[in-house]
């Protein structure tokens, strides 16, 4: 079978995005059995309780769901077990030492397939309050709002006042 090319987007943790600030993303490897990597392509994953800590000078990911694979046997892995990331030592000691200053987490806000390896993007993410959240969510509807009236003007439905 001929190696994959691009990036192809299996799950993204759009609640991530909402509930954090994202200071800093970092792409990391994962370490996967056979059966995991096989669920991954049918794209049964869920990163929805995902997050990563650090064990044993390492970086972990725990909570993270890939379904059993259908046609698996007793080979077939479980499905919220702990799974290492693959970091290089340099990006390991700088996560860490952010990590450490405090009201900093590190939580996976998407999982894909780069050149047919399973990568997970992991974001440096300071939590938002709820007046936080409510501009954001505004902000979002006052842009969508302008690009609307931008797209009617260009279309010439709406003249200008």
């Amino acid at each position: 079978m001929a190696r994959e090319n691009g990036r192809k987007v299996i799950a993204s943790n759009k609640k991530a995005r909402h509930d954090y600030t994202i200071l800093k993303t970092y792409e990391a490897g994962i370490v996967l059995v056979g059966t995991e990597v096989k669920s991954l392509r049918e794209g049964r994953v869920s990163l929805v309780d995902a997050f990563a800590q650090e064990r044993d000078g390492e970086i972990m990911l725990y909570g993270l769901h890939i379904a059993e694979y259908g046609y698996g046997t007793w080979t077939n892995h479980a499905p919220r077990r702990t799974r290492k990331l693959l970091l290089h030592r340099v990006e390991i000691a700088r996560i860490l030492e952010k990590l450490r200053d405090g009201g900093i987490t590190l939580v996976p806000l998407s999982m894909y397939f780069a050149n047919g390896w399973a990568k997970v993007e992991l974001g440096l993410a300071r939590g938002k309050r709820s007046y936080d959240k409510r501009q954001t969510l505004a902000e979002r509807d006052a842009n969508r709002e302008i690009a609307r009236e931008l797209g009617r003007r260009l279309k010439g439905r709406t003249p200008a006042r």
